[in-house]
């Protein structure tokens, strides 16, 4: 018999980074801390008040805050990546949760896939696009 998960998982991806984000419904323990992520708060992870208001926005546009705990694994890339592939992460679990919070999700753009990537660089090139400079003589 196949035992039924009580958890919501989301992978979000941006630029290099890669988030997985498992969501659980908060118990009514209260020593249980909010997300950590790679086993650190995320407050503590991804500090600073811009930061907390990114990966918080999910939460407010679903009205679900202080309802879930979860765990988030995130490799790859540099902060502000991370961040971002948190946040998708975090929709889309919450989308998986709930398929009525897709409308309000989809309609702030948390749930939009930023496909930019950074372009590789060719060779005689310097960087992906930059020539070397040219001399006539």
């Amino acid at each position: 018999m196949a035992k039924k998960t009580d958890f919501y998982l989301g992978t979000g991806r941006r630029k290099r980074s890669v988030a997985r984000v498992w969501l659980y419904e908060k118990k009514k323990k209260p020593d249980v801390v909010g997300l950590i992520v790679n086993e650190k708060p995320i407050e503590e992870f991804f500090s600073g008040e811009k930061a907390a208001t990114k990966y918080l926005r999910p939460f407010q546009v679903t009205v679900t805050v202080g309802k879930f705990v979860g765990t988030i694994k995130v490799e790859g890339g540099g902060t502000t990546g991370q961040l971002e592939a948190v946040v998708l992460g975090i929709a889309r679990a919450l989308e998986k949760f709930d398929p009525d919070f897709r409308p309000a999700l989809k309609k702030e753009g948390l749930l939009h896939r930023d496909p930019r990537e950074k372009e590789r660089k060719k060779y005689w090139l310097r960087k992906a696009r930059k020539a070397p400079q040219y001399s006539k003589r």
